[in-house]
Parts: C-alpha cells; sequence; structure tokens
C-alpha cells in the first residue's frame, strides 16, 4: 500500500504548516497558538482554508491571526558541478 503524503505530494501538494492565533470569547486579552499541518497546495490551500472554515463554524474561538508555511517536498534533483580534487594522504 502507498503512503498517502507520497501520493498527494506526486499530485502537487506540498506540507502546509499554519500558526493560528486565538483567542476564546470570555478570555479576549488572552492569545493562544494552535500547530496546524497537512498536505495543501498552494496557493490556494483547499485544505487549510475547509479546516478554517469548520473552525469559525463549529469552534467557539476567534481567529486573530493565521501564518502559513509552505514546502513541496518533491522536486527534480539538484546537484553542482565541483572544479576540484580533494586528495586524502594519511
Amino acid at each position: 500500500m502507498t503512503d498517502r503524503a507520497f501520493i498527494a505530494q506526486l499530485d502537487g501538494y506540498g506540507l502546509t504548516t499554519a500558526e493560528i492565533c486565538y483567542y476564546l470569547p470570555d478570555h479576549p486579552s488572552l492569545l493562544q497558538l494552535f500547530a496546524w499541518q497537512e498536505y495543501d497546495a498552494a496557493p490556494d490551500f483547499p485544505v487549510l482554508f475547509d479546516f478554517l472554515d469548520h473552525w469559525r463554524r463549529e469552534i467557539e474561538a476567534e481567529i486573530q491571526s493565521v501564518r502559513i508555511a509552505h514546502d513541496k517536498l518533491i522536486g527534480p534533483a539538484e546537484w553542482r558541478s565541483v572544479d576540484e580534487v580533494i586528495s586524502w594522504k594519511e
């Protein structure tokens, strides 16, 4: 069986991390953080926005800000030419 995350990456998804800063209505001066991580497609982030819609409907907490980091993990191999030879003498 193939890993779901690997299949998502082949479909163009990358690892997305969101830092959600929120407060509860009865404690508006106390900001709290929630870290969320899932495979999502930048720049539209449909999975993240579905989660945020769920949050707004079901959770009694007001979102103050959301910070997003995204990295596409699968890409072409990187290499560089080396113009030097290192000799090792013992």
